[in-house]
C-alpha cells in the first residue's frame, strides 16, 4: 500500500508563519518593489578648520550638483536631512588645493546610488590672512576762482585698515579717490568720495565713501601804498603829526586788490596823544581792514614808524 505524505508540518505553527510571509512581502515591497526615481540634488560645499592666519581668496563653487538613483521613500527623507559635502581644512597650507567630488565624499543614507557629481573637482586658492595700512590719495582736477590756490585736499581718515588675502593686499600699494572738481571753487569745501577700489578690493570691504576737505590759499600780492591819512587820538590841545600821512608795503588778498579802487582805504593810521606825551615823537600804529571771507592784510613795513608832534 502506497503511504501518503505528511503535510501536517505546514499547519504547524501556522501563526507565525504567515507572520513571516506578511513581513517578508512587506520588506519586498519597500526595499525591492518602492518606486524608484532619479532626481539631480544640490548638495552644498562646507569648509572646516581652515586655520585662523589662512583664507580662501579665489572664488570657488560653493554648490555640487548630484544625480542619485533611490526610492521614493529614501529620497523624500533625504531632503529633510542637512545632507553636505563636508571638507577639512586643518591641514591647508598657502598654495593651490584641489578637492575632488566622488560618490564617497558625501554621505548619502544606505539605499541611494550616486550616479554623476559636478563638478568632480573644485580649486581652492589658499593664502596668507594679512592686514594692512592703506595712506588715501585724493584725485583732483580743475583750477579754484581768479585769485585762489589750492592749499591742500585732507581725505578723513587719511588711511584705511583692509585684512584679507596678502596676495590681493601686497599688490596695491595706496588708495586714490574719485576726481574732486575744484574748478570755480572759491571758498573751503567738504566732499564725500568715494574709493577707487580694483576689483579684488572691492569684494573686500565694498563700496567705502570718505570725507574729503579741500582747502583754499588766497593768492597774495604785494603792494606799496602811499598816502595814508594819519588819525591823532588826543585828549589834550590841538596837534598835528607831521608828515600827516604814512606809507605801508603789504601782502594784500588779490580779489580784495582787484575790487577795492584806491588801496588806503583798506588801512588805518593812528597815533595816541594825551596830556602825559612828553616826547615829540611818537610811533605810527597801522592796522589794515579785515574783510569777510578773506585772509588778512599783512602788514610789511610803515614808513615812517614815527612822526613828529606839533602843539
Amino acid at each position: 500500500m502506497k503511504k501518503i505524505p505528511d503535510f501536517s508540518f505546514l499547519t504547524k505553527h501556522w501563526q507565525l508563519k504567515l507572520l513571516s510571509l506578511i513581513i517578508g512581502a512587506s520588506l519586498w515591497y519597500f526595499v525591492v518593489g518602492e518606486d524608484q526615481m532619479d532626481v539631480i540634488v544640490t548638495i552644498p560645499l562646507e569648509l572646516h578648520n581652515l586655520p585662523a592666519d589662512l583664507v580662501i581668496a579665489n572664488q570657488y563653487k560653493k554648490d555640487i550638483e548630484v544625480a542619485i538613483r533611490g526610492p521614493r521613500r529614501l529620497i523624500q527623507e533625504m531632503r529633510q536631512q542637512n545632507i553636505s559635502r563636508p571638507v577639512d581644512l586643518s591641514k591647508a597650507e598657502p598654495g593651490t588645493m584641489v578637492i575632488q567630488n566622488d560618490s564617497h565624499s558625501i554621505p548619502f543614507p544606505h539605499g541611494i546610488t550616486v550616479q554623476r557629481v559636478q563638478p568632480t573637482n573644485i580649486t581652492l586658492l589658499v593664502d596668507r590672512l594679512i592686514k594692512k595700512d592703506f595712506p588715501i590719495t585724493p584725485l583732483t582736477q580743475g583750477k579754484p576762482a581768479a585769485g585762489f590756490v589750492l592749499d591742500s585736499v585732507v581725505p578723513k581718515p587719511k588711511q584705511i585698515t583692509v585684512t584679507g588675502p596678502q596676495n590681493v593686499l601686497e599688490r596695491v600699494a595706496a588708495l586714490t579717490t574719485s576726481v574732486v572738481d575744484l574748478e570755480g571753487l572759491d571758498r573751503n569745501t567738504t566732499f564725500q568720495v568715494h574709493l577707487n577700489l580694483d576689483e579684488d578690493l572691492l569684494k573686500l570691504i565694498g563700496e567705502t565713501v570718505v570725507e574729503t576737505s579741500v582747502i583754499l590759499k588766497e593768492i597774495m600780492v604785494k603792494k606799496t601804498v602811499r598816502g595814508i591819512p594819519i588819525n591823532i587820538r588826543d585828549s589834550g590841545p590841538a596837534v598835528k603829526a607831521v608828515p600827516a600821512a604814512v606809507t605801508v608795503e603789504a601782502e594784500i588778498p588779490d580779489q580784495i586788490v582787484r575790487m577795492t579802487p584806491e588801496l588806503s582805504m583798506l588801512f588805518r593810521a593812528a597815533v595816541t596823544v594825551d596830556a602825559n606825551t612828553k616826547t615829540e615823537e611818537v610811533p605810527v600804529l597801522v592796522n589794515g581792514i579785515s574783510l569777510p571771507g578773506h585772509a588778512p592784510i599783512v602788514i610789511l613795513n610803515v614808513t615812517p614808524d614815527k612822526v613828529r608832534l606839533l602843539r
